[in-house]
């Protein structure tokens, strides 16, 4: 078992369910990760895992990094994010075919990622200050003030490769933290890609660091002394492992993790529209995304009419994700495609009915075809667990007060959506009936870099993003001056 020397800490395996942390869970530790083209399953490259000897040095440089960049202007940050946005857009090309090669990402969407994460560094490079901004309170000479953390261990997931990365680093590093970055082995190339951004950028060594390590080495750097905090975003079983191992050592943790949203459709919504929020929703990605439409709780009186509209919407083929028109690509790997396709072939089994798609198709790659289920209950996996594909679980229910409770009646509490035409019912029913940590009115749910983003139940701690997101990375310090 591997081990750090200096933490002394064996490097203890994460959850075999932590399939967005990283590859299976194998015994004994492998030396390498392969990029494998989901399309076609042709290998692209091998990389290897760096030695624990490198991982402590990687941690020793961002500690050191630290004690300057914790000190710089924000002025000085924001340059230098507002630079990396720049390359971000200049290279958004090339990262999209990139990310189309790595994990199946339609480069029309790929676009759309890219300059997301440019807009965000922008975001947190005008921000950053006003929202570390002293405050007073109501005792007097006693103030609140907001300081960085020190140095932040991310281990980010695959399906949005640049996002996710960037959501977590640029908001941190706009705060004086430097980052250490595990990437998900399918898309080491991006995680590559990203660290050339910021060394371009001219971001001082070591406040930006991508570890091409393996999962059991993990455990260690959330144990070092110089770590200060961990950030995940990955399936609960992961969120388990790592929210077990920073506890153990007293490290705060931030977990961003799966999700099963309801999207529930009343009697009066508007049919169209909701139809086409709700399989945007549910094919964004290919159906790979925490937040991403799951479950349709639909209202008897409008579901005919509903699944007329959404089966045709849903009706997408799938193809090259290098193909500007392609709107459905591959799923991550093989083994994510089997096991979507093994939990619909469960689904079925136990009584659900696919009114569209359903079957594994023959040949290479990791295709799977847009799915509806209807008849889904209870004891099925459409109803219980996390699809992480595009199989949406479509739910019948006499009235209102039935939709609500099937809505929550679920360990998981990322997002919710409802759609209605009465605004004021709507805007009610996301406040304060929906169990979820973001509810939308007639929309989609989706994170943006200006508001808080995160779980409620089994689907998270902490918040991403706004204000919220940025003082999750501070130390709130309470200073007691002299009295006036």
């Amino acid at each position: 078992m591997l081990r750090l020397a200096r933490s002394g800490v064996p490097a203890v395996r994460l959850a075999p369910c932590a399939r967005r942390l990283s590859t299976a869970i194998h015994d004994p530790p492998i030396s390498t990760a392969r990029s494998i083209s989901p399309a076609t399953g042709a290998v692209l490259k091998e990389y290897d895992f760096i030695s624990d000897a490198a991982v402590l040095e990687a941690v020793d440089s961002s500690q050191a990094a630290f004690q300057s960049w914790k000190s710089t202007s924000f002025q000085e940050r924001g340059d230098l994010l507002r630079a990396a946005a720049t390359l971000l857009r200049e290279r958004s090309d090339s990262l999209c075919q990139l990310m189309a090669a790595e994990m199946g990402k339609p480069i029309g969407e790929g676009a759309g990622e890219v300059n997301k994460c440019a807009d965000h560094l922008d975001y947190y490079a005008a921000n950053a200050e006003r929202m570390a901004q002293s405050e007073s309170t109501e005792v007097p000479g006693v103030t609140v003030t907001y300081r960085p953390l020190g140095v932040i261990f991310a281990i980010m997931p695959w399906n949005f490769p640049l996002w996710q990365v960037f959501r977590q680093a640029g908001t941190a590093m706009s705060g004086g933290n430097t980052v250490l970055l595990k990437h998900a082995p399918n898309v080491f190339g991006c995680a590559e890609a990203i660290q050339q951004i910021f060394d371009d950028a001219g971001f001082p060594k070591g406040v930006f660091t991508n570890l091409p390590i393996d999962t059991v080495q993990a455990p260690a750097i959330i144990a070092h002394p110089a770590v200060r905090a961990v950030a995940l975003t990955g399936s609960c079983g992961a969120g388990r492992a790592v929210a077990a191992e920073a506890g153990k050592h007293l490290k705060r943790c931030l977990l961003e993790l799966g999700g099963s949203d309801p999207y529930v459709v009343l009697d009066d919504a508007d049919i169209e529209l909701a139809a086409s929020a709700c399989a945007a929703g549910r094919l964004l990605n290919a159906g790979q995304s925490c937040i991403g439409a799951k479950r349709f709780i639909v209202v008897d009186s409008v579901y005919d009419q509903f699944m007329a509209a959404f089966s045709a919407k849903m009706a997408l083929p799938t193809g090259d994700p290098s193909v500007p028109t392609t709107k459905v690509g591959p799923l991550c790997t093989v083994e994510a495609r089997d096991k979507i396709a093994a939990q619909v072939e469960l689904s079925l089994a136990k009584g659900a009915r696919a009114s569209l798609g359903g079957l594994k198709p023959p040949g290479p790659g990791a295709f799977y075809p847009p799915t509806i289920l209807e008849d889904v209950h209870p004891g099925m996996p459409a109803y219980d667990e996390e699809l992480f594909g595009p199989v949406a679980s479509v739910i019948r229910v006499p009235d209102e007060g039935e939709a609500l409770r099937v809505a929550n009646d679920t360990p998981f509490g990322l997002g919710a959506a409802v759609f209605t035409q009465d605004l004021e019912k709507g805007a009610r029913i996301a406040e304060f009936e929906l169990d979820a940590g973001m509810c939308a009115v007639n929309d989609f749910c989706k994170s943006n870099s200006r508001y808080p983003f995160g779980g409620h139940k089994d689907s998270g701690i902490g918040r991403e993003c706004g204000e919220h997101g940025f003082k999750e990375f501070c130390n709130v310090k309470t200073v007691m001056g002299p009295k006036p």
